[in-house]
Formats: C-alpha cells, structure tokens, sequence
C-alpha cells in the first residue's frame, strides 16, 4: 500500500512526523503547515521551546482541513531521541505514513578549527538521529504495506562554501544514506527520498544586511532572490503524495539554479 494515494495531494487521513518543526519561519514549520493543510495529522517534534511548538501546533490545527496536531520536545541528538520520536506517534497514532528527518544544527567556522564536541554534536543530530529515526519507524511501515521518508539534506551536501566543511559533510552522508535506504526498503513499498534546498529565506539566512546577501548569493541566483520555505514545504508535499513510486532515491535540488554554476 502506498502511503498517500497517487496522482493526489491529499493528505486526509494520513499520519506525519515532522522533525524540527518549531523554528519561525524555518522549514521544518512550512512543511508541518503545509502537510496540516492537505489533511494530515502531524506530530511536531523539537528540541526548541514548549512556546515555539505551541505556536506551531495552534498554527497547525487552525488549518481548515488539518486532522490531530500533537507536539513532543525532543533532543534528537541524545542516543534516546530518535527513537522516542517514533514511539511518541506510535503511542499517540498507532502509524506513521510520511516521516520528515528536517532537524539540523550548523556550526559554522574554519577547517581546522572544530572541536571534537562540535564534531559529535552536528553529527548527532544532522545524520545519526535521520538514520535511527528511519530505522526506527521502518517496523511500523512494513506493518502498515509502506511509507515515505524525506531527509532535508541541502545544497551544500553537492558543492562546498566556506566554513561549512562539517555541515555539508553530513549533508552529503544524508545524500548517500537516501540512496542506500531506498534499494533497501523499495520491497517494502517505502519510497525514500531527499530535498537539497538551496538559499531559502529563513531567519539565519534573511535576518543578514542586504548588501551581504546580494555579494554572497547574487551572481548564482538566475532568478534574483531567495528560496521561501514555502517552496520547500511544496516539495515535501509532492514527495509525501504525488511523487511516483518509481522516484526512489533522489536528492532533489530546489537551490534557485544556484547549483548550476
């Protein structure tokens, strides 16, 4: 069975675990406000504050077509966090048909300058809670006749920038571990994929002077502007639903042509 009905972007009726859904203006939020507004209950999962998920949660319900909203404050970089995030959707939904691995942390300096706590931290939370997170759930797929799981990988897991050596190192490991999951779990009727945004408008990218944003991104972006989350949050829908069953292992790239260059 697959996890939504194909041709459809319908949601209705459909379970969805969405990590990293409490920042404002982040991703992880669009998408959970997006998935809500086709149908589907959701479950926001977060290591921010119990004021930010409540936000995201009322944002969530007041979705005219949205089902239950549940929240749950998570470290998903502890040993324990993956896998108390599907337990919690087991526990409050009794399935999970999509599971969005959106959390991450950046930490941002020059090769050569990164700690081994740093190292261990980004690696915790942007690879290894994705990778049990997915191991994790994919008992309760079988079970159900299929799923869909989505990495939030990123740009920088294809071409390098300065001082992201340790993010983008485990961006392209989600990049491979896409691939590697979906040969895997293609019997199960588990269809796994990846989205690479590019330059999105988020806070930690906006909240910075114009004239810094222009020399930085400028000359790549054909289209003159950044990405809005939004437009990650209509992936993710065309992922979770729509996508064919034969689109298996794929890091989409929706970078503005940023890549290109």
């Amino acid at each position: 069975m697959e996890s939504a009905p194909s041709g459809t972007s319908s949601l209705a009726g459909r379970i969805a675990v969405v990590s990293g859904a409490s920042s404002p203006g982040g991703i992880g939020r669009a998408i959970a406000l997006r998935f809500a507004s086709e149908g589907a209950a959701v479950l926001l999962v977060a290591e921010g504050t119990q004021e930010q998920l409540a936000e995201v949660k009322a944002l969530c319900a007041a979705q005219p077509k949205a089902g239950r909203i549940e929240s749950a404050q998570i470290d998903l970089g502890t040993d324990d966090g993956p896998g108390e995030m599907i337990a919690t959707a087991e526990r409050l939904f009794g399935r999970v048909d999509v599971l969005v691995n959106n959390a991450a942390v950046r930490a941002t300096m020059p090769f050569g300058t990164y700690t081994r706590d740093q190292f261990d931290r980004v690696v915790a939370v942007n690879l290894a809670a994705p990778f049990f997170a997915s191991q994790a759930v994919i008992p309760l797929m079988r079970r159900q006749g299929g799923g869909r799981i989505i990495h939030i990988a990123s740009q920088l897991g294809h071409v390098t920038y300065d001082g992201r050596a340790l993010y983008g190192l485990t961006k392209a490991a989600l990049i491979h571990l896409t691939k590697s999951m979906a040969h895997e779990l293609a019997k199960d009727g588990i269809l796994v994929n990846a989205i690479s945004p590019g330059p999105i408008s988020t806070p930690a990218v906006a909240d910075r002077p114009a004239a810094e944003l222009e020399a930085r991104f400028g000359p790549y972006l054909p289209g003159g502007r950044l990405g809005r989350p939004e437009e990650i949050a209509e992936t993710a829908l065309f992922l979770a639903t729509t996508a064919p069953a034969f689109l298996q292992g794929h890091s989409v790239l929706v970078d503005g042509g940023y890549t290109n260059h």
